[in-house]
Order: structure tokens, then sequence, then C-alpha cells
């Protein structure tokens, strides 16, 4: 793993902001020419799923498993500008268990709606299997936006901030969206933090761009992976950090919730790195 990642870490401010709002954005993580190239494998990937899903052209296209389709997806699990933030935020004893992206097509402009967005918490049966109020994290995801929604109405990524610590959300009697229902402003290149309990929504995209975002879910390792997770032909030439964060367990399941130093070689990089008294847990 690239050491330049340790001059991006989590900050007290960002901290305080993720625990208290459950969503932070880091400006300008990606280079313009990065996101130009993750872009040119989106639109690729969307001429080729769109049609099969027989999906019209104003739908959101939603592709599980994308960092398997595209090798151009691979350099964003351990980008320097938000892997140690996720390690700050979770620890080291973690995993890539979902990715997709999503392109949202601007709406038609005789398009009218007047029901609420589609809030959720993400990762399905935690929310129901889970008993403690609030459930535990658990999970969070950073979203690498690709074009630009610094304003609203361009299919923005919606939080209620704070609501990751409300196991459900009130919604007024009449119909009407949620009060504190807020979008978040991101231009091409920032990426989005979120805890995955945080109640959340696609906006509308009532603009004349295309809005395209990749997500990245990372995890504890003892979570069962949310896609297929198709990255088996990496692992050969990964180095054995990669490895453990593509998923690979080398003394087999048990090492999944009693791992090993072999399971989990990113602790020993840290405590090269960091040393054994700013390695938790």
């Amino acid at each position: 793993m690239d050491r330049a990642c340790l001059e991006h870490r989590l900050t007290d401010a960002e901290r305080r902001e993720f625990d208290e709002r459950g969503c932070f954005v880091v400006r300008d993580a990606l280079p313009p020419a990065l996101v130009s190239r993750l872009a040119t494998a989106v639109d690729r990937l969307e001429a080729e799923y769109r049609p099969l899903r027989n999906l019209g052209p104003a739908q959101p296209l939603n592709h599980l498993d994308c960092i398997g389709y595209d090798d151009a997806f691979l350099e964003l699990l351990e980008w320097p500008k938000t892997i140690a933030r996720v390690i700050d935020i979770l620890g080291w004893h973690i995993q890539l268990y979902h990715s997709h992206l999503i392109v949202t097509p601007p709406l038609p402009t005789d398009h009218e709606s007047h029901s609420r967005l589609h809030w959720h918490q993400d990762s399905g049966r935690l929310n129901l299997d889970l008993e403690s109020n609030p459930r535990p994290r658990v999970s969070l995801k950073v979203g690498f936006f690709l074009t630009d929604t610094s304003e609203p109405d361009r299919g923005n990524f919606h939080i209620v901030p704070g609501s990751h610590l409300c196991n459900a959300l009130e919604f007024p009697q009449d119909g009407a969206e949620h009060p504190d229902a807020t979008p978040v402003c991101a231009r091409a290149g920032d990426a989005v933090f979120f805890d995955r309990r945080l109640w959340h929504a696609a906006g509308r995209n009532r603009s004349d761009v295309t809005r395209k975002v990749i997500f990245l879910g990372y995890s504890y390792r003892w979570l069962r992976p949310r896609d297929d997770m198709t990255v088996g032909r990496y692992l050969e030439d990964a180095d054995p950090i990669r490895r453990q964060l593509l998923g690979e367990s080398p003394t087999g399941g048990f090492g999944y919730t009693s791992p090993s130093e072999e399971d989990v070689p990113l602790r020993a990089w840290l405590v090269e790195h960091l040393g054994e008294d700013a390695v938790v847990r």
C-alpha cells in the first residue's frame, strides 16, 4: 500500500462530522485525468447493460460488483486520499464487501413526481436482525463522484443528517418530504464518506447532465460480501494487503472472525509505519 495515504488521514473535524452527521466530503479526492478514465469505464458498462436490463433512457442504472468489471475501478480500492480515512474509522480488520456504480440520466422535462425519495439504510437484513438501538456501524461507503452535483436537482445524494443514530425515520403524515432532507453537493472528483446506517436517498436529476458515481463499501471481515465479488483475477498479482481488502483469508473461514497476522497484513503495515501504540484493537 502506498505510504502516501498516511498524509491523508481522518481529521478531527471529519471525525466529528462523521460521528454527528454520519457523512462528510473530501474535496478533490480524485484528479481530473482519473475522473475521465473512470467515467469512460462507466460509459462502457452502461452501454452494455442498459439494453440488457431493458432500461429506458431516463431510468437509473445500478450495476453491482463494478470493481470486477473494469481494472480502472480497482485503483480506488486503496486510493491514497481515501483509504487511510476508512482505516481510521473502521480499523485494520476490514475488507471490500460491496461495490456498485449508479448512472442517473436526466428526467424528461415534463416529468412530475409528488412522491418522497426512496429513503433507506444500507445492508438490508442487518437492519432487521440486529437488535440494538442504534444498531452498530458495521460498514461505511465511499462515493466517488464523476460528474458535478454541486447544485441541487442534479440527482444529488440526499441525507438526513444525524439519522445514523435512529433505527427508524419519521415522516410528515401529509406525505411531504422529510423536513431535514439535505442534498449533498459534491463536485466531480469529490469523495463522499457515509455511515451505512445513515438514512439516505438518490435525488431527482432535473439537470441536463447524467450523474455518474462509484460506491465502494468497506466492512469488517466477518461480514459476508453484498455482491458476488468477481475479483479472483486480481488476486494473483496483488500484494498481501490488497488480497486482504479483496476478501482473502489464508487461514480459512476461522480467519475472518479470529484472524492471525497472516490474515490481516494491514495491521502489521500500520504498526510498521505508525507504531504499535497508534494501532488500536
